[in-house]
């Protein structure tokens, strides 16, 4: 049974890295000791040792120990080995390439569905969608596919920012950005607001944290959700 945390952001303001989601990962990676951390997003370009260093440093304030994968020479016997999986954030491309590249997709695939427990934060979490063009960031390389894992039928949109009435910014909004996406695909985007996120068991998808979440469905309106709601598009 999939248990999966799609988490839109992983540092929320005036808090350290992890923190607002430390409780909920005690439990959620409560029958391992040991994280195995995709480091292959490299927010801001750090490296895969220094970005593996910081969240080890979280992780021991719940008393896991976290190694990277870049550390082994077989990834793919790594992940089916792992007693949980966090794919950090970054740059969706960069990500998407580099899981493409080592031949990661599937068996990362194959791993949730088993039932190890993930986390994603940001582009760790676009890649639990069907694809990844709702992604916010610059395409710093070409990765082969725009599809990922697919562990939930929609796609996200994470650290959805809403259009600031006061501000005298012109440019486009994230939302504009999701009807470009709906002109030309079906599927639905979930838009999570930084410090929520959606808690994934089975079949059952449930929103949580504090904020709402705002859903963008083709030909229309966009609607929000409440935390605690269940998500189906069925």
């Amino acid at each position: 049974m999939k248990n999966i945390i799609v988490a839109s952001t992983s540092t929320i303001h005036n808090a350290a890295y992890l923190e607002y989601l430390l409780p909920t990962l005690e439990e959620h990676f409560s029958d391992t000791k040991e994280i195995l951390f995709i480091p292959f997003a490299r927010p801001s370009g750090i490296t895969h040792k220094g970005y593996t260093e910081k969240v080890a440093t979280s992780f021991k304030k719940i008393d896991k120990k976290v190694k990277g994968l870049h550390e082994y020479e077989d990834k793919k016997k790594a992940i089916e080995r792992a007693g949980g999986l966090f794919t950090g954030g970054g740059n969706t491309f960069l990500l998407v390439q580099q899981l493409y590249k080592y031949e990661l997709l599937h068996v990362l695939r194959e791993a949730i569905f088993n039932g190890v427990p993930y986390l994603g934060t940001s582009a760790g979490s676009n890649i639990c969608g069907v694809t990844m063009q709702t992604t916010n960031d610059m395409p710093i390389v070409y990765p082969p596919s725009f599809k990922t894992l697919g562990v939930i039928p929609f796609n996200i949109n994470p650290h959805y920012l809403d259009p600031d009435p006061n501000s005298k910014h012109m440019g486009e909004t994230r939302e504009t950005r999701i009807k470009e996406f709906h002109k030309f695909n079906n599927l639905p985007v979930v838009g999570l607001r930084e410090g929520s996120w959606l808690a994934v068991k089975g079949d059952e998808i449930m929103l949580k944290g504090n904020l709402r979440a705002r859903i963008f469905e083709q030909d229309i309106p966009p609607y929000e959700i409440e935390s605690g709601e269940l998500i189906s598009f069925e």
